[in-house]
């Protein structure tokens, strides 16, 4: 089986563990202090702050920006659910908007109907590797006072307009064993603003400056040195591994057939975390492929606003068209760096049989 992801550790990470724990010191340290360092400069900006995985990521980049109860935040739902469960642990509501078709990414012409004079943020979602319309989005926010935060869990190295994912507003970055690079566990947030990076420092440390002095009631949702270490050897492969991405991503694009390959949004750089493909009767499209030794991922198959733990929040009659036909259209090939050649090859004949038997796809959204 070809599998949808094969996550890559080689001496580099372990002889970074191993200095981590030779030293006694294993709890954030150097290690992260030099990863945060390190990831800021690779983003482009002048301050990054670790912290223990994607969601705690975007938990305090929201608290941070001084969003709290009473709030909302226009986000979309196409999407993993950290996306609106932090707005929710926060205290603030989500508000839902549609993504646009091609890109999967939130529609900025549908934001400012949206806006209420309760809208405290933006939080678009930046899929598949794919920078969401981030200077359309970022005008808006401008121009209405509003916070932006850019869920950048699976963009890293993406860019849009010249910049990179993480460099409007805050970025919210994850180190999951699957994403383009991993810390085992852990995310980071990004930003520019020297105050809002202070206090997700704080949020993050039990609301400490001074040890066992509590200035504001905080969080442990710190990094740990051995996770750091991962990270940095990660780090120094993401430019090689994203480019093999890319290469793969090319040869799909050129082979495939009778399905709907992604669009990349005109001045991107797409760095393929995932590779996703829109097909007809997907679950048994996915189905014929694992039976030809291919893995897939469904992402995702449900929206937020229709997941079980948002019921009763008052999404029940919710209509989102290009979110809804996507969940049920969308499923992921392999894309990951560790693909040979070969493997490419029958991921390409395998999607291209599957597609003959089932037949082609049609890119419509209903009214």
């Amino acid at each position: 089986m070809i599998p949808i992801a094969r996550p890559q550790m080689g001496d580099e990470e372990k002889e970074l563990v191993w200095e981590v724990l030779s030293s006694g010191s294993l709890a954030q340290g150097a290690k992260v202090r030099a990863l945060e360092e390190r990831f800021a400069a690779f983003i482009g900006v002048p301050h990054a702050v670790a912290t223990s995985s994607g969601t705690t990521a975007l938990h305090l980049a929201l608290l941070a920006s001084g969003i709290g109860p009473g709030d909302e935040v226009l986000t979309v739902s196409f999407t993993f659910i950290a996306s609106a469960s932090t707005i929710l642990f926060s205290g603030a509501r989500p508000v839902f908007v549609d993504v646009e078709e091609p890109t999967f990414t939130m529609d900025p012409g549908l934001l400012e109907a949206a806006i209420t004079e309760r809208t405290r943020a933006i939080l678009p979602v930046s899929l598949y590797g794919q920078p969401a319309d981030m200077q359309a989005i970022g005008a808006i926010a401008d121009r209405h006072g509003l916070a932006l935060i850019e869920d950048a869990a699976q963009s890293h190295g993406a860019e849009v307009g010249g910049r990179r994912s993480g460099t409007w507003g805050a970025g919210c970055f994850s180190f999951y064993p699957t994403k383009n690079m991993t810390s085992a566990e852990g995310g980071m947030v990004t930003t520019a603003d020297p105050e809002l990076a202070e206090q997700a420092r704080l949020l993050r440390e039990h609301g400490m400056r001074v040890r066992y002095q509590h200035d504001l009631l905080g969080y442990n949702f710190r990094m740990t040195d051995v996770h750091a270490a991962i990270g940095l050897a990660q780090l120094a492969k993401l430019p090689a591994n994203n480019a093999r991405r890319m290469e793969i991503a090319r040869r799909y694009d050129a082979e495939l057939r009778g399905v709907i390959t992604p669009t990349v949004r005109p001045g991107a750089v797409h760095v393929y975390h995932q590779y996703t493909i829109r097909v007809v009767r997907r679950d048994e499209f996915a189905e014929r492929l694992r039976e030809r030794d291919v893995g897939t991922g469904i992402y995702y198959p449900i929206p937020a606003h229709r997941q079980e733990a948002l019921r009763g929040l008052g999404y029940e009659g919710l209509h989102l068209p290009v979110t809804e036909l996507l969940t049920e259209q969308v499923v992921s090939i392999p894309v990951h760096p560790s693909l040979s050649d070969d493997e490419v090859a029958t991921v390409i004949e395998a999607v291209n049989a599957v597609a003959d038997e089932l037949g082609p796809i049609e890119a419509a959204v209903p009214a």
